[in-house]
C-alpha cells in the first residue's frame, strides 16, 4: 500500500509536449517535496503508531498473571501472628500451601477432569465437582490447602484448566496439647475459637481487611501458658480419662499471684491441625465453657464466708447431730459422725449438715453476696471466648442457701471455681485469669481484695488440715506441702440427680504456707479403678491433680523441702 501511494505522489504534476515531442511531467519532483512529503510522513507515522500500540500490548499481556475473575480477595492469604508460649516455643504459625482451582471455561471434558482428579484426590464429590466445571465461570475452588504431594501428582495430570494459588494455612506444632487454648481458624485463616479469635477481635482481622496485615511486621502473641507444664496436664488427665473410664476429665493451673493461666486442658479434645472432630458434642472446653455443680469443693467458700463474716471463729461448733428438715426435704451428712462439729471438723469431714449451719449463721442475702463477691456467680472475664456464664436461683430461699452451702443448686465453671479458691489463699485478692504473661505488679494494680487476711489464714490451715488428715490425702507430694479439698457431687442429668454418676472436682495449692500456684481437677463420670474402689473425688480427681503438681512443681521454678516428714502440709494457725 505504501509503495502505491509513493507511486502516485510522484506522478502528480503538469505534463507539455518537448522539442523532441516527448511529454515531459512538470512539477513531479516538486510534488515529492513540500505537501507530499509532508503525506507521506504523516501516513508512515500513523502506521507505525498503530503497529507500535499493538506490540506493546502484546509485551505486557506476556507479563501479566492470568485474570482469576472470581477469585479470592487478598485476605484469604493474610498473615497471622505467631501464638508462643511465655518461653518463646511456637504454638502456632503460618505455612504456606497450594490450593486447586479452575476455570470452567477452558474445561474441555469435566468427566475425564474429575476422572483423573479422583486418583489423587479420592474424596472428591463428583456432582458437586461436574456441576462446578460445567458452570462456565471464570473461577471455582476445587480444592483448598494441598499437601506438596498432592499438588505434585494433580500438576503431572496435566489437566488444562487447572491451577495453583499459594495461601497460607495455620499450623499447630503442639497438637492436640493446648487446642482449647489457642483455638482454630477457619479455612480462611481467620481465628474462630480460642485465642485465635481473641487476635482477630483485638483489630487483626481490620489489618487484613485493609491489606496491612504483613508478615514481617506482625509480632509473636507470647501466651501465659508453659508449654513443658500443658503438657503435663493433658497427659494426666488423659490418662485419668482411659484410666477411670470418665466422660471427660479436666485440670487447670493458675499462678495465684498474677492469675496467670499456666496450664489448662480438658478431654476429649482435637487435633487443630486436622480438626474433622472439633464440633463433636463431646469435646468441649470442661474448664471454661462447661457449667457443673462443683459439689464440696463449694464448702472453701462456705467456710471462708463464715469466717470472713465475724459471725464464725474457729472455736465455732455446729450441730450436725441430726439431720436438717426443709419443707419434705431433709440434709443429711454422707459418712456423718452424728455430733456437734467445730468448724474445722465441719471442713476435714465435709459435713453437709455442718456447711448448711455455716450459711445459716450468716443468712441468705450475705451468702449470695459472698458468692458474688467472689466472682463464682458472675460470668468472667478473660480472653478466652468460650466462657459460659454461672447459673442460680432466681429467688434465695433458706434451702437454696443449705444446699449451695455444699456445692448443689448453682453451676459454675471450674476455671472460675479455682480462681474464687486461689483468693482465699493468695492474701484475699480476686484476679481475673489471664491467659496473656501478666507481671505481679499488674495483677495487683487490677485486683480487688474480697475476704480478709485472717480469714486467708485459716483457709490455708484448713486446707493443710484436709491434706494432712482428710480428703486431700491423696493429693499430697513429698516436699512440696500440698493442701486442698475434694468434691464428690451427685451428676445432673436431664434435670435430675444420678444416684450412678458424679462430676468429681478436687482443689490443691502449693506450698501452704506460701502458696504460688493452684490445680484444680475434674473427673466427669468417672468409674472405680479397681473393683472394691469407690468413684469419689479423692480416688480419681485427688490422684490426678498429685501427679500433676509431683511432675510439675520444679517447672514452676517451686523448690521442695523435705524438713516436714513424710511430706506433712499441716500449717500453723491461731
Amino acid at each position: 500500500m505504501i509503495g502505491k501511494l509513493l507511486k502516485r505522489f510522484a506522478t502528480v504534476g503538469r505534463a507539455r509536449t518537448g522539442e523532441d515531442g516527448s511529454i515531459v511531467v512538470e512539477g513531479a519532483r516538486k510534488a515529492t517535496g513540500g505537501k507530499g512529503k509532508a503525506r507521506i510522513v504523516m501516513t508512515m507515522a500513523v502506521f507505525f503508531g498503530i503497529f507500535s500500540t499493538i506490540s506493546g500490548r502484546l509485551v505486557y499481556l506476556g507479563f501479566q498473571t492470568p485474570d482469576l475473575s472470581g477469585g479470592p480477595q487478598s485476605r484469604v492469604t493474610a498473615s497471622r501472628p505467631d501464638i508462643v508460649d511465655r518461653n518463646g516455643e511456637v504454638l502456632a504459625t503460618d505455612i504456606k500451601t497450594a490450593s486447586l482451582f479452575a476455570e470452567p471455561r477452558r474445561i474441555v471434558d469435566a468427566d475425564e477432569a474429575i476422572e483423573k482428579l479422583s486418583t489423587v484426590l479420592p474424596e472428591i464429590d463428583y456432582e458437586q465437582t461436574y456441576h462446578k466445571l460445567k458452570s462456565g465461570a471464570g473461577f471455582v475452588w476445587l480444592q483448598r490447602q494441598l499437601t506438596p504431594k498432592q499438588q505434585a501428582d494433580i500438576m503431572q495430570l496435566g489437566i488444562p484448566g487447572f491451577g495453583f494459588r499459594t495461601e497460607k494455612r495455620r499450623f499447630y506444632p503442639s497438637g492436640e496439647t493446648s487446642s482449647y487454648i489457642v483455638g482454630l481458624t477457619n479455612i480462611d485463616n481467620q481465628g474462630i475459637s480460642g485465642m485465635e479469635k481473641y487476635i482477630d477481635e483485638q483489630g487483626l482481622s481490620d489489618l487484613q481487611a485493609s491489606g496491612l496485615a504483613v508478615a514481617k511486621d506482625l509480632r509473636p502473641v507470647k501466651l501465659s501458658i508453659d508449654l513443658r507444664v500443658q503438657h503435663v496436664v493433658r497427659d494426666e488427665i488423659a490418662a485419668g480419662l482411659e484410666r477411670y473410664r470418665a466422660m471427660g476429665a479436666g485440670a487447670v493451673v493458675l499462678n495465684v499471684k498474677t492469675g496467670e493461666v499456666v496450664a489448662m486442658a480438658s478431654v476429649p479434645d482435637f487435633d487443630p491441625n486436622n480438626p474433622y472432630n472439633a464440633q463433636d458434642k463431646d469435646r468441649l472446653n470442661r474448664m471454661s465453657a462447661g457449667l457443673y455443680e462443683m459439689g464440696s469443693t463449694f464448702k472453701s467458700f462456705t467456710s471462708a464466708m463464715a469466717l470472713d463474716s465475724g459471725k464464725a471463729t474457729m472455736s465455732s461448733r455446729f450441730d450436725a447431730s441430726h439431720p436438717i428438715r426443709v419443707g419434705h426435704q431433709a440434709i443429711h451428712d454422707f459418712h456423718g459422725k452424728n455430733r456437734v462439729l467445730s468448724l474445722p471438723e465441719v471442713f476435714l469431714y465435709s459435713s453437709n449438715i455442718g456447711s448448711a449451719r455455716e450459711a445459716e449463721l450468716v443468712g441468705i442475702e450475705a451468702h449470695r453476696e459472698f458468692l458474688h463477691r467472689l466472682g463464682i456467680l458472675e460470668k468472667m472475664q478473660t480472653e478466652l471466648p468460650e466462657v459460659a456464664r454461672p447459673t442460680e436461683p432466681k429467688v434465695w430461699k433458706q434451702v437454696n442457701s443449705f444446699t449451695i452451702a455444699f456445692g448443689h443448686g448453682v453451676s459454675t465453671t471450674p476455671l472460675q471455681a479455682a480462681v474464687g479458691c486461689a483468693a482465699l489463699v493468695n492474701g484475699g485478692f480476686l484476679m481475673q485469669p489471664t491467659f496473656l504473661v501478666r507481671s505481679q505488679e499488674d495483677a495487683m494494680a487490677a485486683a480487688k481484695k474480697v475476704v480478709a487476711e485472717k480469714t486467708v489464714e485459716g483457709m490455708r490451715y484448713l486446707y493443710s488440715l484436709n491434706a494432712e488428715k482428710g480428703s486431700a490425702r491423696n493429693a499430697r507430694v513429698p516436699g512440696y506441702r500440698v493442701g486442698g479439698k475434694t468434691g464428690t457431687a451427685e451428676k445432673v442429668i436431664n434435670g435430675r440427680y444420678s444416684k450412678e454418676l458424679n462430676f468429681n472436682t478436687f482443689v490443691a495449692a502449693f506450698p501452704m504456707d506460701d502458696p504460688q500456684y493452684l490445680v484444680f481437677t475434674i473427673a466427669d463420670a468417672p468409674h472405680p479403678e479397681k473393683p472394691g474402689m469407690t468413684d469419689v473425688a479423692a480416688n480419681n480427681a485427688g490422684v490426678m491433680a498429685g501427679n500433676i503438681i509431683r511432675r510439675a512443681a520444679a517447672m514452676l521454678g517451686v523448690k521442695p523441702d523435705f524438713s516436714h516428714e513424710n511430706g506433712a502440709t499441716l500449717v500453723s494457725y491461731q
